[in-house]
């Protein structure tokens, strides 16, 4: 592999005809704009590219991708930049940012939509939801379609209509050679397996035609218990989830209350919560939430909703700029060692936005061949997060370390690998456990596309030799 060359070592010349080429905007470290333009989502990350290249369509991504190539440039794809590793940034190579590619076009002939590579997940939901549909995604609106999407896609939906990456039904990618091409079932069907779940490594994914679904109002929010009933509350979810029909879903989480709008004698408390989603009938309410309000919640407030409003619901608590430290795993089993763990970290939660999730991988996203997408964990039960987050740079050592701790003492307890969206820049050993038996295929696609590991700034998958 070529060492990489810098941008300030390019002739002015050649950046100059660069700018000249593309209809966005190019943006240097001496532009004005260039500390704003290089934030991301988490601030813990704090990166200084050498350009960042604001396309304003596919041809510019193209010419962004060639002149990267040709000057040996070290290239990072940002979508929405909410990657909690900061992947989609790089210190003194090219950002190629895809903000400016927007644009949600719903079918209603066959319930599909196409989405631009550069749209958040809010901007979908705000489209489809007029037309009674929805697309499975993930839990806070403003998480980019592209990089939830290519490494899988999991949130309030996963049961009843599987992971985002099990709707997706074409894609439209710029290549490693600069070249355009559309990938399907029928077209390039070795990259569209690929991509379903593989992540960053194969192509710039400019955009995405879904399979939407019907879904107007869920019935949805958090019930909540005393952080020291965890062990009894997670054995009982384990059991009752497992055996709902798909249309519930409900992940759980360690944390803490912040504040508003939860009432005031919750607040600044750990609890072990429950964030409901279901997609039945609403008169069969009272009848499916019975088993829950049996284990006697001290707070359970759910209820009929927009869809959007549940995939919003988090916004205001997590907004940009906060500091983020992610590590995470499967579990196939909520044992009575793994819930001690829990009832352990989950009673020193060092700050009132740091928690754990457990998503649930069951139902219809469970029913999909670990084979059929790179996505290997089919089998297991639940894919975790830990997050240590806060505003404050000060706390970084104390949400790391936290996070750290708590997942060292879960980890012996997992199947090995971990969903890629949910975890920090861990090393080769992690992404193929992450993929399992899927490396070696995906491995080899990345040889015949992507050669030259042009796009290694990911949970890079090495081309096969």
């Amino acid at each position: 592999m070529k060492t990489k060359q810098k941008v300030k070592e390019l002739d002015n010349s050649l950046v100059e005809a660069f700018k000249n080429q593309i209809r966005g905007e190019l943006i240097l470290p001496q532009d004005t704009t260039y500390d704003e333009s290089r934030k991301i989502y988490n601030a813990m990350i704090d990166k200084h590219p050498g350009m960042l290249v604001m396309c304003a369509d596919v041809a510019d991504v193209m010419y962004a991708v060639n002149f990267g190539r040709e000057n040996n440039l070290l290239i990072a794809v940002r979508g929405g930049g909410h990657n909690g590793g900061g992947l989609g940034l790089c210190d003194e190579g090219m950002v190629i940012d895809l903000s400016g590619l927007k644009f949600v076009q719903v079918d209603t002939n066959d319930s599909s939509v196409r989405v631009g590579g550069g749209n958040l997940w809010g901007e979908v939901d705000h489209a489809t939801h007029a037309f009674g549909l929805a697309v499975p995604a993930g839990i806070i609106s403003s998480t980019g379609v592209g990089g939830l999407t290519l490494g899988g896609g999991v949130g309030y939906l996963s049961r009843m209509y599987g992971l985002t990456i099990d709707n997706l039904l074409e894609a439209d990618m710029v290549l490693a050679d600069g070249s355009f091409v559309t990938v399907n079932e029928k077209q390039n069907s070795d990259l569209f397996w690929a991509i379903r779940g593989g992540g960053g490594n194969f192509g710039i994914v400019t955009s995405f035609k879904f399979q939407a679904h019907p879904v107007k109002n869920i019935i949805g929010g958090p019930s909540l218990w005393p952080i020291e009933r965890i062990e009894e509350v997670m054995e009982w979810y384990h059991d009752f989830l497992n055996n709902a029909p798909d249309e519930l879903n409900g992940f759980i989480a360690t944390m803490v209350i912040p504040g508003p709008p939860f009432p005031e004698e919750l607040h600044n408390k750990m609890f072990c919560g429950i964030v409901w989603s279901y997609l039945g009938d609403p008169a069969k309410q009272t009848e499916v939430f019975k088993p829950v309000m049996d284990m006697e919640p001290v707070f359970h407030h759910v209820g009929e909703m927009p869809y959007p409003s549940i995939q919003t619901m988090f916004d205001g608590m997590l907004p940009p700029g906060l500091q983020w430290y992610w590590r995470a795993d499967y579990f196939d089993a909520l044992g009575p060692e793994v819930r001690a763990k829990h009832l352990e970290f989950g009673s020193k939660i060092p700050t009132p936005l740091s928690q754990m999730h457990l998503y649930p991988i069951s139902g219809a996203a469970a029913r999909i061949g670990k084979e059929e997408t790179p996505w290997a964990h089919r089998d297991a039960k639940y894919a975790g997060v830990i997050v240590g987050v806060d505003p404050d740079p000060a706390n970084a050592d104390k949400i790391t370390d936290w996070c750290k701790d708590y997942w060292e003492a879960l980890h012996p307890y997992s199947t090995g690998g971990a969903y890629l969206n949910f975890i920090m820049d861990e090393g080769q050993e992690r992404i193929k456990a992450s993929y399992k038996h899927n490396y070696d295929r995906l491995s080899r696609i990345k040889k015949q596309y992507d050669p030259e590991n042009l796009f290694r700034v990911n949970q890079n998958i090495e081309p096969k030799n």
